[in-house]
Formats: structure tokens, C-alpha cells, sequence
């Protein structure tokens, strides 16, 4: 079986993602470029599978070389971005731009490169996943949890997991924090704390009326916050009732 190629548009300069991926024995490295226009010219005449890309690049930025490539059509690579950048409208132009994924440096090429098994083996990322995708985002922006904190990565996780297996929920300590901090190479503790203080951030933001709105019912109020178990539940089952 051929190795799935894969193709770096980060900075070429003591990158640890790109020496791990030109050492990989899971994947074909064929080539890397921190130039938007370069990195147009050799996707289309690479067509590698994967596409690892930053946000900022030179001469032409990572959404810009994302919409340029869509000449593939079928032959279209997975694209990851992989950004120092972490503010959360680029999480949700991303998703909507048709990548597969967006993770906030740093970020362990390990654990990125279980995220591109995961996606190839799904053999694409469904539209209803990248819609599932969307909808999380656009619900964690409007209630106030930032995309850059460790918080917003475990809870958006947690939703998807609460959506595919609901009874998880009665589960959260001992399967949904586990399975979770093994994803992301973490402790459950961590995992649990990440999403308290995300939920924190977000109610001292002040966008609770937000999140009734979003739900149609007042269910919290400014000196309510939900638990980690609650929120996900909450959100996971409008996901599954909005189908």
C-alpha cells in the first residue's frame, strides 16, 4: 500500500513538525515551502494527500492558498492547519474553507499526525462532520470561549464524542477525561481543569444571554455556570436534535 503523501507549507527553519514528517516511515514527505504562491504551484503538480499548513505565510496566506487549490476537486489533499494564530474566526473560516482541521501551536507532531491517521481512515471528512465542526465553533464564539486555549480543543472534542455515544456523559470521569488526555497526550486532570476554566472564561465575558438565545430557554445566569458534564450535554443534544 502507498504511504500517503504529505506536503509542509510552514517556515522551513528548525521546524519540528517538518523534520518528523521527512523522517516519517508512515508517510511520504514530498516537499515543504513557507511561500503561499509556492506552495499553489506544488500542490497542484504534487497532489499530495495531506496538506500541513500555517496561516501566514508569504505572498499568498493559508486561506488564500486553500481556495486556489479547490482546482483539485476530487484529487483535493486534507488540509490541517497547524497556526500560531489563535483567534477564534479563524477556526471557523477554516471549517468553513473545507479543512479538515484546525489546531493552536505548539502542538507535538505526534499528536498531529494521530489527527491525519484519524481523517484518512475515515477515508474523507464527511460533510456532516465538518458541519458538526462548524456548528461547535460558531457556538463557542458566540458564548465567549476562545479557540486558543486548551479549554475550547477539549470541550469541542468532548461534544463530538458526547454526539457520536451519547451515554459518555455518565461517564465523564472515568471514559470521556481519559479518552480526551490520550488524544491529546495529556492528563484527565488537565483535561477537567482545561474545560472549567474555559466555561470561567467565557461567563466572565458576560455572554451568557448568548447562550439562552442559542438554546431558546434561560437556563443560566450570570452567577450560574454550568459544569463541564452540563455544558457538553447541553450542546451535544442540540447538535442531535438539529440533526
Amino acid at each position: 500500500m502507498n504511504k500517503p503523501k504529505i506536503y509542509i507549507a510552514d517556515s522551513t527553519e528548525e521546524n519540528d513538525i517538518l523534520k518528523y514528517f521527512k523522517e516519517s516511515e508512515q508517510f511520504q514527505f514530498v516537499g515543504a515551502s513557507f511561500d503561499g504562491k509556492k506552495v499553489v504551484e506544488d500542490v497542484l503538480s504534487l497532489k499530495p494527500d495531506v496538506l500541513v499548513m500555517e496561516v501566514m505565510l508569504s505572498s499568498l496566506d493559508g486561506f488564500a492558498v486553500l481556495e486556489n487549490i479547490k482546482l483539485l476537486k476530487d484529487e483535493m489533499p486534507k488540509v490541517f492547519f497547524v497556526s500560531n494564530l489563535s483567534h477564534s474566526g479563524f477556526v471557523t473560516k477554516a471549517i468553513q474553507s473545507g479543512a479538515s482541521y484546525f489546531m493552536v501551536k505548539p502542538i507535538s507532531p505526534e499528536n498531529l499526525e494521530d489527527r491525519i491517521v484519524e481523517v484518512l481512515e475515515q477515508g474523507h471528512f464527511s460533510n456532516e462532520n465538518k458541519q458538526l465542526d462548524e456548528k461547535i465553533s460558531n457556538i463557542f464564539i458566540s458564548i465567549g470561549i476562545p479557540a486558543h486555549i486548551k479549554g475550547y480543543q477539549f470541550l469541542r472534542e468532548a461534544v463530538k464524542l458526547a454526539v457520536e455515544e451519547p451515554e459518555i456523559i455518565s461517564s465523564i470521569t472515568k471514559k470521556l477525561y481519559p479518552t480526551i488526555a490520550e488524544r491529546f497526550e495529556t492528563s484527565s486532570s488537565k483535561v477537567e481543569r482545561g474545560m472549567r476554566h474555559a466555561i470561567e472564561v467565557a461567563w466572565n465575558r458576560g455572554k451568557i444571554e448568548n447562550i439562552n438565545n442559542i438554546f431558546g430557554l434561560k437556563i443560566y445566569n450570570r452567577n450560574e455556570k454550568p459544569t463541564n458534564g452540563e455544558l457538553i450535554a447541553l450542546i451535544a443534544d442540540k447538535m442531535i436534535m438539529d440533526g
